[in-house]
């Protein structure tokens, strides 16, 4: 990025549906060519997790050791995990690569898949499932994508990256951070309700020991296919883990985790 550029993000006063359109193309013969990958701010999701970890062949406990950063998303007074960006002096993303572009690109993180584009959630619904939530474009100053001639609309952009598998798998831990937003500033998690909630979400070669190397399923009524389910696959496990959660911390759905007599 050129120095005289002051990099800035503008957020357009304007909510999109799935049907609005926008135009936006990257590739290597934009000059602004991996620019959005300094100087960011990348949260990542657990199935984000899930997938870079095995792209890398590392354990989930190596992964969040080498790159990532844990933090406390404020208004939920959550734990999150964010990228750990190289110390140089862009504070590049540690997968990408000049003129080459991101190097796990197939398994690349959720918001590196919306980008140019934003979601947010105007409430949270309740127990109907329905997510009211909307998109917006991130305009950065460096970003040349925005003056390529190819136009998508949400719903064309959102398939082509590959995001849908992605979201439905990270709903319920979406959930789980809407819920603790909705609750009132004085009502806060335990640390240990924390750690919890980090090891679920994060961590899921440690939740499949707490699973099925402890007493859990000992306490608990869970069906013996839900048992082989979870057994052999991780996404169905990270799911589980997430309705426990919200069993465990807001008291709902609480008729799959009835404990044992």
């Amino acid at each position: 990025m050129n120095d005289e550029i002051k990099k800035t993000s503008e957020i357009p006063p304007e909510q999109l549906s799935l049907k609005s359109r926008f135009q936006f193309k990257c590739h290597k013969g934009v000059k602004c060519f991996t620019d959005c990958c300094r100087g960011i701010d990348i949260m990542l999701t657990p199935y984000d997790i899930l997938t870079m970890r095995k792209k890398l062949d590392l354990t989930s406990e190596e992964f969040l050791a080498v790159f990532t950063q844990p933090q406390i998303l404020e208004k939920a007074d959550m734990p999150v995990v964010t990228l750990k960006l190289l110390d140089d002096d862009r504070k590049s993303c540690p997968f990408v690569e000049d003129g080459e572009g991101c190097v796990i690109y197939e398994d690349r993180p959720t918001t590196c898949r919306y980008y140019p584009l934003g979601v947010g959630s105007l409430s949270y619904s309740g127990e109907q499932g329905k997510k009211d939530e909307f998109f917006f474009t991130v305009k950065e100053a460096h970003c040349l994508g925005f003056e390529e001639d190819h136009e998508w609309t949400v719903a064309d952009w959102r398939q082509d990256q590959g995001v849908n598998l992605r979201d439905e798998v990270n709903d319920g831990w979406l959930e789980l951070m809407v819920r603790k937003k909705s609750l009132p500033s004085n009502m806060k998690l335990s640390e240990e309700s924390k750690k919890m909630f980090f090891m679920i979400c994060y961590n899921i070669d440690k939740f499949r020991e707490f699973v099925f190397k402890s007493s859990f399923l000992t306490r608990y009524e869970i069906a013996a296919g839900k048992i082989e389910e979870i057994k052999a696959d991780d996404i169905k496990l990270l799911q589980f883990g997430f309705e426990w959660l919200k069993a465990t911390f807001f008291q709902a759905a609480k008729e799959g985790f009835t404990i044992k007599q």
